[in-house]
């Protein structure tokens, strides 16, 4: 059996369910993701986000621990890719390569012809990540966001 295989062995990438949420938190927190617990990432504000009927919000669990993420979402127009993320020790085992098809799917299933997602420059490894599943990097366009507060 190859790394790969014995990844995928016993691994279920299944729906969020609001007992995960502390696991996830921290998932995120020993990736790197930008996470904040009293804001945008609060439960009832993940959970609010679940209502909506094109969002799915999938965890990757191997023997009982959750070790990735995924959020796939659209505007009815466009779909995102938010959350993808594997515990270290479990990367380059093609276990992102799962939740990401996973999520295109669900977004393909919604009628959106075109995926996207927003990478911070300070994380090349996404970056790479995406570029070899066919995303195209695009530097002519500038982001900008209004915060209500600093939290969200």
């Amino acid at each position: 059996m190859n790394k790969e295989q014995d990844a995928h062995a016993n691994l279920l990438i299944r729906p969020f369910g609001e007992d995960d949420y502390h696991a996830v938190i921290s998932l995120w927190e020993q990736t790197g993701i930008p996470c904040k617990p009293q804001g945008r990432d609060s439960k009832e504000k993940i959970l609010k986000e679940l209502s909506n009927p094109g969002t799915l919000f999938l965890v990757a669990e191997k023997d009982g621990d959750i070790i990735g993420t995924v959020m796939a979402t659209h505007d009815g127009r466009k779909g995102w890719i938010n959350r993808l993320s594997v515990v270290p020790r479990r990367q380059h085992q093609g276990i992102a390569t799962r939740l990401l098809k996973e999520a295109e799917d669900h977004l393909y299933r919604c009628g959106m012809e075109i995926i996207t997602c927003l990478i911070e420059d300070d994380n090349p490894g996404s970056m790479e990540f995406f570029r070899k599943k066919e995303y195209i990097k695009h530097t002519d366009i500038i982001y900008f966001s209004k915060r209500k507060y600093p939290d969200v």
